[in-house]
């Protein structure tokens, strides 16, 4: 099966420091350079790296946050795993990405205490009224360059527009060549094309007067989400002076799981 990537070496260098070597296939490419990787299966294979780092049964991740640097290069990089605030109800891991004697992303998570709270259980944010399955395949995004989106399958509902709207995603790729990719490192590997589905712009890239890439991607869960399809229902607005937001909340074929939120530069298109 293709992957995004594949570990080259994993060194444990400390007991709370861990290092893994990778190198990025073309899967992995970015849309807005070819020599770039695209940053949600960069997404992806950090979220591997944090979620299998030093697990505790007892808590799992809620919250991740991370804060791209610059371009991240389509060439090999590391990745440093460390636990930078311990605790027994209360953990803080981080993961940094490097490659090329630079930092590209950092990472970091908080794993929180689980336990039943199913008496005070109650959500706002609304289930999908439409299973995946039965939704047309949406093309519209294929338009754009990279290996990334090429990998991806997308469904849409009718009345997604520039602005707004809720597409579902899945793909057929391994994040880690010779890994099983748990649900939630196959999900949290997408949200990042949150930012490209319901453009203010548009999608027609030869009509693009301005681009919007995003330098940070937050993810808030208050579930662990499940399956192999991702439903972001977007919403993405511009500021007046440069600076945008797409905010997104997240589903699984069972319902929502959680939000997603991503900072943008608005600049314009260089010709």
């Amino acid at each position: 099966m293709a992957a995004y990537y594949s570990c080259i070496k994993r060194e444990q260098q400390t007991d709370n420091i861990s290092v893994a070597h990778y190198k990025p296939t073309q899967h992995a490419q970015g849309a807005w350079n070819p020599h770039e990787q695209h940053m949600a299966p960069a997404t992806g294979v950090m979220v591997a790296e944090l979620s299998q780092f030093a697990p505790q049964k007892n808590m799992r991740i809620g919250r991740i946050s991370l804060d791209i640097l610059g371009l991240i290069p389509l060439d090999e990089f590391t990745i440093t795993t460390r636990c930078i605030r311990p605790g027994k109800t209360i953990q803080l891991i981080e993961s940094v990405m490097s490659s090329g004697g630079r930092d590209c992303i950092t990472a970091r998570a908080w794993r929180l205490l689980t336990q039943d709270t199913s008496s005070i259980a109650g959500l706002e944010d609304q289930h999908a009224t439409q299973h995946p399955d039965e939704l047309p395949i949406w093309e519209e995004m294929k338009g754009w360059p990279g290996g990334f989106v090429k990998s991806v399958h997308l469904v849409a509902n009718s009345d997604r527009r520039a602005g707004k709207g809720l597409v579902w995603i899945t793909n057929n790729t391994e994040m880690v060549e010779g890994k099983p990719t748990t649900d939630l490192v196959h999900l949290l590997g997408m949200v990042d094309l949150a930012n490209g589905i319901v453009p203010r712009t548009g999608l027609e890239l030869s009509d693009l007067k301005w681009v919007f890439p995003n330098t940070d991607l937050q993810i808030h869960m208050h579930r662990v989400p499940k399956g192999s399809w991702l439903g972001i229902e977007a919403v993405q607005q511009y500021g007046d002076d440069g600076i945008g937001i797409t905010s997104a909340i997240l589903h699984d074929v069972h319902g929502p799981f959680g939000r997603s939120e991503q900072i943008l530069t608005l600049r314009q298109m260089p010709r």
